[in-house]
């Protein structure tokens, strides 16, 4: 018997209604970083538990929460879930095979590293093929599940704290502030100095600006940082949260 769930019925009534139906451990997964023309793109899955131990105060999509609410779910989150899972896909992978194919790949990559195995995932907008249980793709998934707007919390969080790290590698773009999406300042600093090895050179505008930059010769090289030092966060690495 098929089960409709009311995207007014609030944030958790999918996963009980799921977990009524006999899924005991729902999944949600979701990603951060995709509009960014800089920095990694971060995929997350959680798992939270059944009924009011699941329950966290403020709970929301990552985009409607300031940083300051985003840190305290974050916190709740990470201290609650049953199990949480964090991927990282670097500029240079997303080069290579393309936003969507990364996009999907860090989403199973997620779901798979859970250290508790989900009977049933919720991801957020897009189908994801090759998943370990049974899975529902929801469009606005982080604003109607909230195992998927914990997912958007972790990501998006972690994805932060990335670019304010390469901010501090790669002065001179604004990473902190703008979290390597296009803004004017972004755009200026990229014309100025160029993109460096954190840019994703397929997208167009930063491919543009390093046409320009090379007939400078100053691709790469932003203010006070010598071309060829390394970032501190490695191409393609995954960070995988534990039970908790």
């Amino acid at each position: 018997m098929r089960a409709a769930v009311h995207r007014t019925a609030g944030i958790y009534a999918l996963e009980r209604t799921l977990q009524r139906r006999g899924f005991r451990t729902v999944a949600g997964a979701d990603e951060a970083g995709r509009g960014a023309c800089a920095g990694p793109l971060v995929a997350a899955a959680v798992v939270l538990p059944a009924g009011r131990r699941g329950e966290i105060e403020g709970l929301a999509d990552s985009k409607l929460l300031s940083p300051a609410a985003r840190e305290r779910v974050y916190s709740q989150v990470i201290s609650v879930a049953i199990a949480y899972s964090v991927i990282i896909i670097g500029p240079r992978e997303i080069d290579a095979r393309g936003l969507q194919v990364c996009n999907i790949a860090g989403l199973r990559r997620a779901c798979a590293a859970l250290s508790t195995r989900p009977e049933y995932i919720l991801t957020d907008g897009f189908w994801v093929d090759g998943l370990p249980a049974p899975g529902l793709a929801i469009w606005k998934g982080d604003v109607v599940a909230a195992c998927v707007a914990a997912a958007s919390v972790v990501a998006k969080v972690t994805r932060d704290r990335i670019m304010a790290e390469l901010d501090e590698s790669w002065p001179g773009y604004g990473f902190a502030v703008h979290k390597g999406y296009t803004t004017r300042e972004h755009a200026e600093a990229l014309s100025c100095h160029g993109p460096c090895p954190q840019h994703r050179l397929s997208y167009a505008n930063v491919a543009a600006a390093a046409q320009v930059a090379r007939g400078r010769g100053t691709v790469g090289v932003a203010p006070g940082v010598a071309a060829g030092v390394a970032s501190r966060v490695g191409e393609n690495e995954g960070m995988e949260g534990g039970p908790q």
